[in-house]
């Protein structure tokens, strides 16, 4: 399998209550065909957790399993305008316990040589947010 130069990763994560049962989703996707091909997904409960920590698992989940595909450019789409911001440097991490999941989503986009984080409406986000429902009725 040849390696795309390029993913497209969307993400979702959601709380049942605030915290409450949560679970995430994430697609990764090869933008260059049309209509894109799907490298992978991830649709996982992840325990008892607020919308925010479910909002930066399931990139952190989408960086991971983009890995195996060595690209070199990734596009991140997510519904979440506080993980974006937050990546972008535009809004400063407040919350200590975030702090360490926005580090290790930081040091995962530090890998490609392009990054473009981008705040995408929830319905232009609604594979990533079926992939959550999913694992949340398993439940």
């Amino acid at each position: 399998m040849s390696s795309p130069g390029e993913v497209l990763i969307f993400c979702d994560g959601g709380a049942r209550g605030n915290p409450g049962p949560a679970a995430i989703g994430a697609l990764v996707l090869d933008p260059a065909t049309d209509p894109p091909t799907r490298l992978a997904t991830v649709s996982e409960r992840i325990g008892v957790a607020t919308n925010n920590v479910a909002e930066y698992r399931a990139l952190i989940a989408g960086l991971h399993a983009a890995v195996p595909y060595g690209a070199r450019v990734a596009h991140v789409r997510a519904d979440s305008m506080l993980v974006i911001r937050q990546l972008q440097g535009a809004w400063r991490v407040k919350q200590p316990h975030l702090r360490p999941l926005h580090e290790e989503a930081r040091a995962l986009l530090a890998a490609y040589e392009v990054v473009d984080l981008a705040h995408v409406p929830r319905e232009q986000n609604t594979d990533a947010d079926l992939l959550v429902n999913a694992a949340l009725d398993q439940g």
